[in-house]
């Protein structure tokens, strides 16, 4: 009876750590997933490659240069909103890759970045579906300044991260 006591302790602790680290992320891949366990041990799994990258902190003046570079991408929405989306994009996936995470397609990105950035995970998401509208040009002015605000959130957690995964710094 105690080692059963025991092991759900165990799990009762594990699932705490998941759904704290990952945030609303948690719930969405457990409920994608075939059970709860199944949805846990993606997530898991997703820790460990996450913690055999290397999630590297920036360098004040790379920090800076991306600041400059979005200020430039903002300017750019007045005259070119879709060019600005699109531009907002790749610099995202320029500073995730500055940062030390792969960027060898959208739905890595989205598993990798979920063990950090998990709370900001739905922004991405978001921007780049309308991203994906705006590249056959059925996305509206309103849905593209969206986009910029949802890119805004992840570039800017990304940034005052320094790169540092939020483990590494507690």
């Amino acid at each position: 009876m105690a080692i059963l006591i025991a092991a759900a302790a165990l799990l009762l602790v594990r699932r705490h750590h998941l759904r704290e680290r990952f945030g609303p992320e948690y719930e969405r891949t457990v409920e994608g997933a075939d059970s709860r366990l199944a949805g846990e041990r993606e997530l898991r799994t997703r820790e460990k490659r996450h913690d055999s990258l290397d999630i590297r902190p920036l360098q004040s003046s790379v920090r800076d240069r991306y600041s400059r570079d979005w200020t430039n991408v903002q300017g750019e929405f007045v005259d070119r909103p879709e060019d600005a989306v699109h531009d907002a994009d790749r610099l995202v996936t320029s500073l995730m890759r500055e940062c030390g995470y792969p960027t060898e397609g959208f739905e890595q990105q989205l598993e990798d970045l979920s063990v950090e950035h998990g709370r900001t995970l739905e922004h991405y998401r978001a921007a780049h579906d309308i991203e994906a509208l705006s590249t056959r040009h059925k996305a509206t002015t309103e849905q593209l300044r969206g986009a910029m605000v949802h890119y805004r959130a992840l570039f800017d957690e990304l940034l005052s991260d320094g790169g540092q995964a939020r483990h590494a710094r507690a």
